[in-house]
């Protein structure tokens, strides 16, 4: 892939490694650590690694959910669980992250074991399903959540944005991922990729689809590739 592309907006990978080498190493969670290396053995191969959220984002979402004193979280996107693992740390004893993802493959392959050494495999509970259809059976249902984090198909983001803002309590947060597309969201068209510009137009349009709507208060944060922090008002 090249360097433009990496899943950090830091254009400065010195930077990006002072960073994680003072403050995001040394506050990793052991299991994390674990998890994230052996994703990396697993995935890199065929480049699927970049689609686990990066350790400086993993404390990001550990803090949000603790500042908040979230205790119910929604999770769209698993992929191998670090984001997961890292919610359901920071999540209280009696806490729980309901996770939804099509697949389930890759986290029962990689992340389920630390999730069971870290002791929190009681606070999450797994839902194998399209995300339109959980979602729609979740509001249904009438259920409440405090913190929701986004990590999944890019072209259906609005879809989910209309239903999860109904799902999150007001004053409570929704955090989209990558929501500056490796970058690519501030080039010219003729500078994308072809492979990458389906998801680039999808978040550019969500991006402007957030800003214009009155229900929530916004905060694009430059962590990753991007994550975008909507606070519910009304």
């Amino acid at each position: 892939m090249d360097d433009l592309y990496k899943k950090n907006i830091l254009q400065s990978e010195v930077l990006r490694q002072y960073i994680l080498d003072t403050s995001v190493y040394p506050r990793e969670h052991e299991q994390l650590k674990k998890l994230r290396e052996v994703t990396h053995e697993y995935y890199d191969t065929t480049g699927q690694s970049a689609m686990m959220v990066p350790a400086e984002e993993g404390l990001f979402i550990s803090m949000l959910v603790k500042i908040t004193n979230a205790k119910k979280t929604l999770e769209v996107g698993v992929f191998t669980g670090y984001s997961l693992l890292s919610t359901a740390l920071a999540l209280p004893e009696a806490g729980q992250v309901t996770a939804i993802d099509m697949d389930r493959e890759a986290y029962e392959k990689v992340g389920l074991q630390f999730v069971r050494e870290a002791g929190v495999e009681h606070k999450i509970n797994f839902i194998q399903s399209d995300a339109m259809s959980a979602l729609n059976e979740i509001l249904y249902k009438g259920e409440e959540f405090d913190f929701v984090f986004v990590d999944a198909d890019k072209p259906n983001y609005i879809k989910y944005h209309e239903i999860l803002v109904k799902l999150v309590k007001v004053g409570g947060l929704i955090g989209y991922d990558n929501t500056l597309w490796f970058g690519s969201v501030a080039l010219p068209d003729e500078e994308v990729p072809e492979y990458m510009m389906e998801n680039r137009n999808a978040v550019k349009e969500l991006n402007s689809y957030l800003a214009s709507d009155a229900r929530i208060e916004i905060s694009q944060v430059p962590i990753g590739d991007g994550i975008t922090l909507c606070r519910r008002v009304k």
